[in-house]
């Protein structure tokens, strides 16, 4: 029988930590996800932290979680290469249940700038991706699994994005994060059910869930339109806790749930009350919830045998194209220069195909791109 672990996205900040202190103190939290590569900025890791990290990493109840690798982009780079280095340097010192992208390509001039966008579904890519994850597993030699985005251009995109994960991951047996804030999300952004929504994605591959808080924001191009964004910043909507409920039922090979939150979204008292709430809400729900016949086998997640090519596979074209589009966003002085511009690109009429994105999610996708091109902070 499987057991679904409570758990924190917990990184070197002192304010989540401090948040959270009480729900380690009462043995609450099962498990922490560790953004692993975020810590750039920092020249020493504290003691204390190691020391946690290695305490959840010996009961394997440490997974980690990858930013900024940018796993669909065209050619592949040093900054890759070096991710890759540390990821194996590390997963020698702690040891992780599994290890997760985001899915995408990263805008931005370098290694930690921009924010992860989605591609084109074609062949192309897909061979790039698993050629990618195969490379992670063999740097952290653990399972490897990729997060659903929260963005999409059309509905179609978001349609398809299920299908595209289940055939990404299944070279190496891997897993899916599936982040309920992130369909939300899709489900506000293209008027879909919330309870239908979840039927696009290969359940029996969901690993991991997500559960966060977002934002809304007003739509230019679409007077009265808002749109939600995955800013991690606001409290749980209550709908995802009802989302929660159905998901464990319907996903048998569930083992964490994690919840995410920002640390400039805990910056008072009652700010930091909702975020225990909500983690004790989401606990209450994963110990009432957590059955699952006996019957059904647990897929360990682990690759059984495949082959990596001697050269990471690239696509100059598709590179030139992701340039394309970060030059585009990230400099578009409107919505209406972002279109005339994309389409005297390479980009029209190319599988990316912008004359079927909603103006709004365009729009959105300017907002992400520039709000992010000199970095997360």
């Amino acid at each position: 029988m499987r057991e679904i672990f409570t758990a924190l996205s917990c990184n070197l900040d002192e304010n989540i930590l401090a948040t959270a202190l009480p729900l380690f103190e009462n043995e609450k939290v099962e498990a922490i996800e560790w953004s692993f590569d975020t810590l750039y900025k920092h020249e020493n890791i504290p003691g204390w932290f190691v020391e946690l990290l290695q305490a959840f990493g010996n009961e394997k109840r440490l997974i980690g979680h990858g930013v900024y690798f940018s796993l669909f982009s065209g050619c592949w780079t040093a900054a890759q290469q070096t991710w890759l280095s540390h990821l194996e340097k590390i997963s020698a010192t702690f040891q992780f249940d599994h290890i997760s992208e985001h899915f995408g390509f990263m805008t931005g001039s370098n290694f930690h700038q921009g924010a992860p966008l989605s591609i084109p579904f074609t062949p192309a890519t897909l061979a790039i991706g698993r050629d990618r994850l195969k490379r992670i597993y063999n740097s952290c030699k653990c399972p490897v699994g990729i997060e659903n985005l929260a963005f999409s251009y059309s509905l179609d995109e978001m349609k398809q994005h299920g299908e595209f994960l289940d055939k990404l991951v299944s070279p190496v047996n891997g897993f899916i994060i599936l982040d309920l804030h992130n369909l939300y999300c899709q489900s506000h952004n293209f008027g879909i059910c919330l309870e239908d929504i979840i039927h696009f994605y290969p359940l029996h591959r969901v690993r991991e869930i997500h559960i966060s808080g977002g934002s809304w924001e007003d739509s230019v191009t679409a007077p009265g339109q808002k749109i939600r964004r995955d800013t991690h910043d606001d409290r749980v909507p209550t709908a995802l806790f009802g989302l929660l409920k159905t998901a464990i039922k319907k996903c048998p090979q569930l083992k964490y749930v994690v919840l995410e939150q920002l640390s400039n979204a805990l910056v008072n008292e009652d700010m930091r009350n909702g975020y225990r709430e909500d983690f004790m809400e989401m606990y209450s729900i994963i110990k009432n919830e957590n059955e699952i016949s006996d019957g059904i086998k647990l897929n360990d997640f682990f690759p059984k045998k495949f082959v990596i090519s001697p050269e990471p596979i690239q696509d100059t074209v598709l590179q030139e194209q992701e340039l394309v589009l970060s030059n585009i966003l990230e400099s578009a002085a409107s919505y209406d220069d972002a279109i005339s511009r994309l389409q005297s690109s390479a980009l029209h009429g190319s599988a990316w195909k912008p004359e079927q994105w909603k103006p709004y999610m365009l729009e959105t996708a300017i907002a992400i791109a520039q709000k992010w091109k000199h970095g997360f902070e």
